[in-house]
Formats: C-alpha cells, structure tokens, sequence
C-alpha cells in the first residue's frame, strides 16, 4: 500500500459510484511474479502479455488507461499499439531517479529515455501537478496534462487528534513526523539528521527500515499504520516532514494537513505544488527551520487547505482525461479482434500455419 495504489484504488471506487465499468489488471491476479531489485515488496509479472491480451479482447474496454512502467504497462502499451487502440497513461513517480538512487551507475538520461518512449507512444499522459507538467516537458514528454490527488476527509480529520488517546504518549514534544515507504529514495535521513527539539518518528515499511532503525536508535520507528490509526499518527503529531525530493505529488502531504498537522518539505515538485500561498506549511532549502515554522501555523489552516481535494473532484479530472472510443467503434474494433482470434486459433488455421512452415523447412535447393 502507497500513495500509487491508494490513488487507483479511490479513483476506481469513485468510476464504479459514477456508474462505469472497471477492469484492473494487477500482478496480484494471480500471475507468477519476481520482486523488484532492491524492493521486494514490488512484484513485477514479466510473463503475463497472452493473458493480458486476453482479459483486454473479452472485456472490450472504451478507454485504457496504463499505470505504471511495469511489465504489465509494457504488455498493455504494445498490445494497444498493434491494434491501433488509444490510450492514456500516468506519471506517478520520477522512475529514473528512483533508479539512481539504488544503481548509480545508470545514467538518468538512459532512464529517461526509456520513460519518455513509453508515454510519448500513447496519448495524454496524466502528471500530477503543473510543476511536473513543466518538468517533464522540458524532458521532452508530450501531450502531459495535470491530475491531481485525493482525500478522504472522513477517515484523515482534525477529530482524530488525542482521540481517544495521544499515540505519542510518553515521547518528548513536540513530534515530527514521517509517513511513508521507508526507503532511499524517500530521503528519510535526512529528516533523521535535522536538529529538531522533541521527538522524530517515522511510520512505515519498506527496504531501508533495517538499516535506519540500526544507523538511529533515538528515532522512533513505528512500521506501517493503516486506516484510522494511521489517521491518528498524522493528527497526534505536531509538524508532519516530508523530505523527498523525487515523488511527482506526495499524497501524505494532503493526508497530514486534512488532520491538521502542517507540512515541511523542500522546494520541490509536490510540495511546491501544494504549500506555497496556503499558510498551511513551508518550503524550504532550509528543510530545519521549515519545520520550526510550522510549529508556529494555526492547525486550522492546514485541515481547511485538505478540503481542496476530495476524490470525487479527483476522480472527475481522471475521466475527462481519457480519450475513449464510444459505442459503435469501440464495439466494431473487438468484435473484429475477437474475429480475428477465433480464426487465428482455429483447426483450419493452424493447420495451415503448420503446412506453411513445413514447406519453408523442406523446400528442396536448385
């Protein structure tokens, strides 16, 4: 679970609510999967393209919309381009830095290049906000447009704070907090180095959450928190500190402030997006004093600020921005590669294919 997975998974609630029909093809579907290096709690399906092709043609989609990089996004992007189909794609995570930070010997212009031939094949490619619009168009990228993140202002709400009890009970105020996947390219220590007063705590999982808890025995590491006591590990704490500088958004950041909690981070993509002109955070180069600052911020702002972005309006933009193909030609396209499948895959056919090859192999030399 992620701030990716969470977004997809609203914005199909909110699609079905509004009356359409989603299909979702994941690696948890059942396929054999590999973990990603250095992350094996991402599983990537390298074999799944016939089966893929397969849920396509027989559900019939009006609109594809790719999620990821990922095997599975190959499959479907390469299927789509065979049968002319349009779809659209969305840029959640500057892959190529997330790259580097793991494989340094990679040059970001490999990655990107890579990146860039992906999106630029289909149509829209939905960004996150309009400084990663302006970001990746300078890297090339076409036809990007902005789709921003949700809140649910029902489970993430001032209410939850000291309710029923402080979870931070017994730590040195004031609290600043992390919430996210532990991992480096998250930037987590340098939150871990600041010279704050009070208590650092970090919440979640991930692949460095070994290595850090070792390296900062005076850091308070929780692991995951899900639901509403994940609610309450935002609400509880008094600045929430968001150190990345290669996420595309920053889901937490909306999470943190929809509590009340006010957010630091750097002048990066995401919280300059968010932030600046709000009074509900601050931006900084000087990520330490950011966070003094905010200990400063009325709580009210920052919770006002969350309402901004419900998933309905979220879910809105997503749909807007796909380019379907309406009822007939949507129809008349799977109708004829059901066709085509049916004929491909029949007696007749293959027989065929079979004498055909057979010919190629014993075709006698002159």
């Amino acid at each position: 679970m992620n701030g990716v997975v969470r977004t997809l998974s609203r914005t199909v609630e909110e699609l079905e609510k509004n009356g359409n029909t989603v299909e979702v093809i994941a690696p948890s579907d059942g396929y054999w999967t590999m973990p990603l290096p250095t992350y094996p709690d991402i599983r990537l399906a390298p074999f799944a393209k016939s089966d893929v092709e397969r849920r396509i043609v027989k559900f019939g989609p009006e609109a594809v919309h790719i999620a990821t990089e990922g095997p599975l996004g190959q499959a479907a992007r390469a299927l789509c381009m065979k049968w002319g189909m349009p779809f659209t794609t969305s840029y959640h995570t500057k892959f190529p830095e997330y790259i580097k930070a793991r494989f340094p010997f990679i040059p970001l212009s490999l990655s990107y290049n890579f990146v860039r031939s992906f999106h630029n094949s289909g149509g829209r490619v939905m960004v996150t906000t309009p400084s990663m619009v302006e970001f990746l168009d300078q890297k090339g990228f076409r036809n990007l447009a902005p789709w921003a993140r949700g809140v649910d202002l029902k489970q993430f709400s001032p209410s939850k704070r000291y309710n029923p009890e402080d979870v931070y009970a017994g730590l040195e105020k004031p609290i600043f907090v992390n919430v996210g996947r532990v991992a480096v390219e998250k930037n987590i220590q340098a939150f871990i180095d600041l010279d704050l007063p009070g208590s650092k705590v970090v919440v979640g999982d991930g692949p460095q959450l070994v290595e850090l808890k070792k390296k900062n025995p005076d850091v308070t590491f929780t692991g995951a928190k899900f639901g509403d006591e994940l609610a309450r590990y935002y609400a509880d704490a008094d600045v929430f500190v968001f150190p990345s500088k290669t996420d595309t958004f920053g889901l937490v950041i909306i999470e943190a402030m929809a509590t009340g909690t006010p957010v630091a981070g750097y002048p990066v993509s995401g919280p300059i997006d968010i932030i600046p002109g709000s009074g509900a955070g601050i931006v900084s180069d000087d990520l330490r004093q950011a966070c003094l600052d905010c200990l400063k911020i009325d709580r009210d702002i920052p919770a006002r600020h969350a309402q901004n972005y419900s998933w309905e309006t979220v879910s809105q933009s997503f749909f807007d921005l796909l380019t379907p193909e309406y009822e007939p030609v949507a129809a008349k396209r799977w109708r004829r590669i059901r066709r085509l499948g049916r004929i491909a895959s029949s007696p007749y056919h293959l027989l065929k294919k079979i004498i055909r090859k057979s010919a190629r192999i014993f075709r006698p030399r002159h």
